[in-house]
């Protein structure tokens, strides 16, 4: 399917699109099981230490990646959807590539939640490389597990983001 599209990927910050992956959001598992609506799923693109990236496809927005590359915790993919009617093409994959390159950019480690009962991203980071790494217990709703999972390619006090994906070299 991807062979024939024009498929592209790119920062946002306008409200349009940003509007338009929050919808996407609200209408989707798993933030409809959380009883997230499209005001709270618009408060997840809020904050000055996000990047949001949108996949669109022949300019028509599929997909998207919220990421956190700021602080402690920079690296974090904090939200990743593709439209219901476009998945199951290969697109989850490219999104992760791609939010994999901007990550190693400044961490050796990426880190994604995924809630327990959501099977199709489970299995997709499982495949893509991440291993689970915590439970969060009662995290967003009560009675539900998000799964904390981690991909790295290295400690983060031997990484040098500044060659991006060259590890520090002893004694730097």
């Amino acid at each position: 399917m991807n062979d024939h599209l024009n498929i592209s990927i790119s920062q946002t910050k306008e409200r349009k699109h940003i509007e338009i992956c929050a919808r996407m959001m609200a209408g989707t598992d798993p933030w409809i099981r959380y009883g997230m609506d499209y005001d709270l799923c618009l408060k997840a693109f809020e904050g000055a230490f996000r990047e949001i990236y949108i996949l669109q496809i022949d300019e028509v927005i599929a997909g998207f990646a919220i990421l956190q590359v700021t602080g402690t915790f920079k690296g974090y993919i904090q939200s990743l959807c593709i439209s219901e009617e476009r998945r199951g093409h290969g697109l989850g994959n490219k999104l992760l590539q791609f939010c994999e390159e901007r990550i190693l950019q400044i961490s050796p480690n990426i880190f994604i939640c995924v809630s327990e009962f959501n099977v199709g991203a489970l299995k997709l980071y499982k495949e893509f490389g991440f291993k689970l790494i915590g439970e969060l217990h009662d995290f967003l709703q009560p009675g539900l597990t998000e799964l904390l999972m981690r991909k790295t390619h290295g400690p983060i006090l031997k990484w040098d983001s500044r060659e991006g994906l060259t590890p520090r070299r002893q004694g730097q």
